[in-house]
């Protein structure tokens, strides 16, 4: 709890940018789901209230999925009324309660660490290709497609050209000074003063852009319904009640509903472990979430989101890594925008209805831009072709394709790497922790350990008690895979947490300077030098 507090600072500005960023998607998804508009809404307020209180990632933000809208689409038509869909949702809650009770979680950590950090890079790079159309005032696509074919017939791409058909003066002007403010805000004079540390660019961005609205209402420059937020407005307090839609529980014994159930259940749940293994990835203190838990949380999620008329949700990169990028600390972020979500759009649907698209637009702008720094790039190139070119493949998959179809080509050619490197050594990987009597644990891994090995010596890790010495024994090992190194590194971080004392044993043959192996005891040196010039 003492966390949580110390964190709040953090963690509620964060929040309300989480907040601002999710009312858009919210409603896009539902829009190219065939649902209600609220039931977006509902979905989102689910993701952060419920779902954020279950779960055991401190940073990850979960809502309705651009990835599922085809899915939802399909299955709405199919089961012909949108309160049977609810019922296979609620019942896709119940199969993915029961895939975490089954601790099937453990797949997430199966993914390599180039192909999870190319679905980030791919998504930084969609989400900037995503929101020019929207930055100029073109809003055909709805908000939040993820995907390369779009449902208005275009793609990322084509929708270039058909954007110089529908230019607005007033979105294009609202755009330019939201970028200007955003970009002042991350200057370092900016982040000094005390006051503009508290008051986030982001919340500038939209009073200005509302400001900016109001200003060219009724001329030339005004902006068109399409150009702002559009959240289902109710006249009362019982009105409010009644956007809510209850399932159609006499569908029980359709069995097509369980068919988009199980459907649903496994595809929330991939994206899940995919998003969840992601938002670790960013978080600076490199915590290790429990996906097992998020899988319990996500159907718990599900179940309350289809009983009160919700889309299904899954924990999402987009709002997840904006909350990471916006200083959220704690789980406090995700819960508070989800409270935040909800008394909006009970007390003040109307404010909402006025922000531009452009003015969102413009924050998107620098979250994709921050997901794929070019820096990202060369710190992949240098670790060379094995870890370079499933990042690559990933990136281009997701922007030419879809979420899990990119990252399912990018996992294919990260595969053929370590079965490559197998044949080319095929040596046997072996972990022997033993807690020895003067209280060290030894780790001790062996010949050639590749990411196949990821979960089992992440999985040794998390069990190890604070107040203790662990020996990282490789001194047995030639080859060791980038994604080790780096669960180990993120492990060595996460350790002075824990007062927990780490020390690796290493291959100590001149020949191989170079290797992975001195590479990690460099990096582990230089936190350690960073550890006490800081203290």
């Amino acid at each position: 709890m003492q966390q949580y507090v110390k964190n709040l600072k953090n963690d509620l500005p964060a929040s309300l940018i989480v907040f601002l960023v999710a009312v858009p998607l919210c409603l896009g998804i539902a829009l190219a789901s065939g649902a209600p508009l609220f039931s977006g809404i509902i979905a989102g307020i689910v993701g952060g209230i419920v779902v954020g209180a279950l779960s055991g990632s401190q940073l990850g933000v979960s809502g309705p999925a651009a990835g599922l809208a085809v899915i939802v689409l399909t299955a709405i038509q199919d089961l012909g009324a949108f309160e049977v869909f609810l019922l296979a949702v609620v019942i896709a809650g119940v199969f993915q309660f029961i895939l975490g009770v089954l601790k099937a979680g453990i797949i997430g950590y199966y993914f390599p660490s180039s192909v999870i950090k190319g679905m980030l890079a791919g998504i930084g790079v969609i989400i900037f290709l995503k929101q020019i159309p929207h930055a100029v005032g073109y809003d055909k696509d709805f908000e939040g497609n993820m995907a390369f074919s779009q449902a208005d017939g275009h793609n990322t791409f084509s929708q270039f050209y058909y954007m110089f058909e529908g230019i607005s003066p007033g979105a294009l002007c609202i755009t330019i000074v939201s970028l200007a403010i955003l970009i002042l805000w991350e200057q370092g004079f900016m982040k000094k003063i005390g006051l503009f540390r508290i008051i986030q660019g982001p919340l500038v961005v939209v009073t200005g852009g509302i400001l900016l609205s109001l200003m060219f209402a009724g001329g030339a420059w005004a902006l068109k319904a399409d150009q702002v937020v559009s959240i289902p407005v109710a006249d009362s307090f019982s009105g409010f009640l009644n956007l809510f839609t209850f399932p159609d529980f006499s569908a029980w014994n359709n069995p097509q509903v369980y068919t988009v159930a199980i459907t649903l259940a496994v595809v929330a749940s991939l994206e899940t472990l995919l998003c969840l293994e992601a938002t670790d990835k960013l978080d600076p203190l490199k915590r290790v979430s429990p996906a097992n838990q998020e899988l319990r949380a996500q159907g718990i999620g599900n179940l309350v989101s289809g009983l009160i008329g919700g889309l299904p949700v899954t924990q999402v990169i987009v709002r997840s890594s904006t909350n990471i990028l916006s200083g959220g600390k704690t789980k406090v972020s995700a819960i508070a925008h989800g409270f935040i979500l909800l008394f909006s759009a009970m007390i003040i649907p109307t404010v909402l209805n006025m922000i531009p698209l452009a003015c969102l637009a413009a924050i998107l702008f620098l979250v994709g831009y921050k997901l794929a720094k070019p820096s990202l790039f060369k710190e992949m190139y240098n670790k060379g072709w094995k870890s370079f070119l499933p990042f690559i493949v990933t990136i281009l998959g997701i922007v030419l394709t879809d979420l899990l179809m990119g990252i399912g080509i990018g996992l294919v050619v990260a595969i053929f790497f370590v079965l490559y490197e197998n044949y080319q050594k095929p040596f046997l990987f072996e972990s022997d922790e033993s807690l020895a009597e003067n209280g060290e644990i030894v780790l001790k891994l062996t010949q050639d350990v590749s990411f196949l090995n990821k979960a089992n010596i992440q999985r040794a890790l998390n069990v190890i008690p604070d107040n203790k010495k662990v020996v990282i024994d490789a001194s047995e090992s030639i080859d060791i895979d980038q994604d080790v190194i780096e669960i180990i590194e993120e492990f060595e971080v996460n350790a002075k947490e824990r007062n927990i004392e780490v020390e690796i044993i290493e291959r100590r043959i001149k020949s191989l300077k170079n290797s992975p192996i001195k590479s990690l005891e460099r990096s582990v040196r230089k936190i350690k030098r960073e550890a006490s010039i800081a203290s």
